[in-house]
C-alpha cells in the first residue's frame, strides 16, 4: 500500500483510536502573541497531553522545543500558514512551512489555513492545493482549516456557505477539515451530512458560554471532533477542561450522533 504511512499517521491522530479527534491548537502565538509566558509553556503541554488531548497544532519553530517525551501520548500536527493581526490584511495567510520540513520534525500531520471569502483568497486555495500534493508524496495528512471569513461574507456561521467550504477541503485534497460552527447550532448536521471528511469544530461558543454542552451538541450533530485553542490555554485548570472536552468527543453515542463518510486515505 502506497499510504501506509499516512494511515498510521491518521491511526495517531485518534489517541483511542475511534477516528474522533480533540485538536489544541496553540499555533495563536503567530497571529495574537505569546499563548502563555514562556515559563509556562512546557507545563501547558503537559496539562494538554495528560488531559487527553489527541494532538497540538504548533508552528515549525515552536515544534522543535518541544521534548518528545512530552508528546508521548499525543500527535503532533505542524501549521504552515502564518498571518498576523498586525497586517493590513489580517485575512490574509501564507505559506511559512513545507511539508518536508515536518516531515524532518516528526509531525503527524500538517495544516493549512484559507478564508473564503478574502481578498487573497485565490492564493490561499493555491497554497492549500499544493500542500495537498505534496502530502500526496510525503503520505502525509493534511488538515484544512477553512473559514468564512473576508469582506464578502455577509454571515459566517450560514451552513451553506460552511458546506461550501467543507467541500472545497474536500476537492483540493485535504484528509480533515476545521471550520467554524454552524447558527443556529443543530444546522451543523447539514454541514457534516455535506462533507466527504470528518469534520471539526472550531472554537468554543461565540457568546462564551458553556464550552461542554457546546461541544456535546457538535458532537451530536455528527462533528468527527473539535479544535478548541484559546478556552483551554486561557483555563485556570487546562487540563481539567481537555479531560472534560475529550470524554465529550471520544464518549458521544455512537447510535445518536450520525458520522459523515470518510475518504479512503483518511480513514481511521
Amino acid at each position: 500500500m502506497t499510504d501506509i504511512g499516512k494511515s498510521f499517521r491518521m491511526r495517531r491522530l485518534s489517541a483511542v483510536g475511534d477516528g474522533r479527534h480533540l485538536f489544541v491548537p496553540l499555533d495563536h502565538s503567530v497571529s495574537d502573541g505569546p499563548v502563555v509566558p514562556q515559563a509556562r509553556w512546557n507545563g501547558l503541554l503537559r496539562a494538554v497531553v495528560d488531559g487527553g488531548a489527541d494532538a497540538v497544532i504548533v508552528h515549525k519553530g515552536r515544534a522543535r522545543t518541544i521534548a518528545p517525551a512530552i508528546l508521548r501520548h499525543c500527535a503532533l500536527v505542524v501549521h504552515l500558514s502564518a498571518g498576523t493581526a498586525h497586517a493590513a490584511d489580517a485575512d490574509a495567510k501564507v505559506l511559512v512551512g513545507e511539508v518536508e520540513e515536518a516531515v524532518r520534525l516528526g509531525a503527524d500531520a500538517v495544516s493549512v489555513h484559507v478564508n473564503l471569502g478574502s481578498d487573497t483568497e485565490h492564493r490561499q486555495l493555491t497554497d492549500l492545493g499544493t500542500v495537498a500534493a505534496s502530502c500526496d508524496v510525503w503520505n502525509m495528512p493534511l488538515l484544512a482549516m477553512i473559514y468564512p471569513r473576508g469582506p464578502r461574507i455577509a454571515d459566517p456561521h450560514d451552513p451553506a456557505l460552511l458546506a461550501h467550504a467543507v467541500n472545497i477541503a474536500a476537492d483540493l485534497g485535504a484528509d480533515l477539515v476545521k471550520t467554524s460552527v454552524a447558527l443556529p447550532l443543530e444546522r451543523m448536521a447539514e454541514v457534516v451530512d455535506s462533507s466527504p471528511l470528518p469534520v471539526l469544530a472550531a472554537g468554543g461558543p461565540p457568546d462564551g458560554s458553556d464550552l461542554i454542552g457546546h461541544g456535546t451538541s457538535l458532537m451530536l450533530a455528527g462533528c468527527r471532533g473539535l479544535a478548541v485553542g484559546r478556552r483551554i490555554f486561557s483555563a485556570p485548570s487546562p487540563a481539567s477542561l481537555v479531560s472534560r472536552l475529550a470524554a465529550v468527543v471520544h464518549a458521544v453515542d455512537a447510535g445518536t450522533a450520525p458520522h459523515p463518510p470518510t475518504i479512503a486515505t483518511g480513514a481511521a
